[in-house]
């Protein structure tokens, strides 16, 4: 089947023609468009699959360690018919997990060392239904949690800025002390560490310590648990179930799902990622507007091509096809070269990194401020999709003015001199 010779003319305009050196100047900028838009596509396609990854992973962390709803009293003492509660929390059929807790807040000493932590009662045979602690605990620490010994389990970050490990004694100062005639006296309290976690999410495993919820009940003074932890099915439900259990349960309790609890930082990354977007896509608009001076070029140095096909009854309309073909397939393998390039580098970005980190001697995600130290990756096609649409569109855009400028050459002009 023989291609019409819009398409014909156009493919061979894109061609790096060498027969002139005009040409191949005019097709050495014809390549120079072209890697823009690769380049530009390969960066978005990566930029956004890093933020991607990175959501997720620090996503993932985090509610390794936290539960997806919590639900406690607004005076931050305890619950009250705690049973009562619990049994109407598992009536919802999105809840699989609860389990009570005491949180509160503690100087944990050693030696000369202080360090402010959060302190967490729980009850270990409970706790692997609303996080995934248990997994990520030396030795199964949280099973030597036993009511009446105080014993604690550490950030792993935290025992290592107190220099503790396993077997270590450390002073718990907790909030609120004694009034005597000498005046106020801080309660203080020893433990024993009996196990470190790591959950691989720096700000958790640097101020985050557990002791079993009867001990946190006696040192803050507490009656009982002052809230319940609840896991979902589905942890994108979490703000859905949150304001159904906040109709049946009384109001005196406080609910908060994972995605409130850390609302300013997931704002912040998705207005991240929609300005990451924009401003690469200006570098996608950038080279694809390169292709406005290359056709140009084409067209001022096809005068005499055009004329010739005029006066042999091509209408403007097929002189305006021909370059409209030779930017579209400038843009077309454009595109496609940085969609191979950018999911190629991001999907291999966990060996192109620490490659590089070597290489260069230097650390790109230092743990204590970007919560992760490995580089991840999560290309999504809801990202992907619509940049290539509008890399392709943005070329087609680019090819209307010169090839409008083509379809209006006038035949006895343009050979007047030939």
């Amino acid at each position: 089947m023989r291609l019409p010779y819009e398409l014909q003319l156009g493919w061979r305009y894109t061609r790096a023609g060498r027969a002139t050196r005009r040409n191949g100047f005019i097709s050495f900028i014809s390549g120079v468009s072209m890697f823009g838009i690769a380049l530009g596509v390969a960066a978005l396609i990566i930029v956004l699959s890093v933020m991607n990854g990175f959501q997720k992973e620090v996503t993932d962390r985090m509610l390794g360690v936290i539960s997806h709803i919590e639900i406690f009293s607004r005076d931050g003492q305890a619950l009250g018919d705690l049973d009562a509660i619990m049994a109407e929390a598992r009536k919802n059929p999105q809840v699989v997990g609860v389990a009570p807790f005491i949180a509160a807040q503690a100087l944990i000493a050693r030696g000369e060392d202080m360090k402010g932590a959060i302190i967490r009662g729980i009850e270990p045979k409970l706790e692997a239904q609303v996080t995934d602690l248990s997994t990520t605990t030396q030795h199964g620490a949280l099973d030597k949690l036993v009511p009446g010994q105080f014993g604690i389990v550490l950030g792993i970050e935290l025992a290592r800025s107190l220099y503790v490990r396993e077997g270590d004694q450390v002073t718990l100062v907790a909030p609120g002390g004694q009034v005597t005639p000498a005046g106020v006296v801080p309660r203080l309290k020893q433990f024993t560490v009996v196990g470190t976690f790591d959950s691989g999410h720096y700000e958790y495993d640097s101020s985050l310590a557990m002791i079993h919820e009867e001990d946190a009940a006696r040192i803050f003074r507490l009656e009982g648990p002052s809230g319940i932890r609840l896991k979902l099915k589905d942890l994108h439900q979490a703000r859905e179930v949150a304001e159904e259990l906040a109709a049946t349960l009384p109001g005196q309790f406080l609910i908060r799902d994972w995605t409130r609890a850390n609302k300013t930082w997931f704002a912040a990354v998705q207005v991240e990622k929609r300005m990451m977007f924009i401003i690469l896509t200006l570098i996608v608009a950038v080279a694809a507007f390169n292709l406005v001076s290359t056709l140009v070029m084409t067209v001022t140095d096809k005068r005499a091509d055009i004329a010739i096909l005029r006066t042999l009854g091509s209408s403007p309309k097929s002189i305006m096809g021909i370059f409209v073909v030779q930017g579209a397939m400038v843009g077309v393998m454009g595109t496609l070269g940085g969609l191979l390039l950018g999911l190629g580098i991001a999907y291999n970005i966990d060996v192109i990194v620490p490659a590089l980190e070597r290489l260069f001697h230097a650390s790109f995600l230092p743990k204590d401020i970007y919560l992760i130290s490995k580089m991840p990756s999560d290309p999504q096609r809801g990202d992907i999709i619509p940049i290539t649409v509008i890399s392709l569109i943005l070329a087609f855009v680019a090819t209307l003015y010169p090839s409008w400028r083509a379809s209006r050459v006038n035949p006895a002009e343009a050979l007047r001199y030939e």
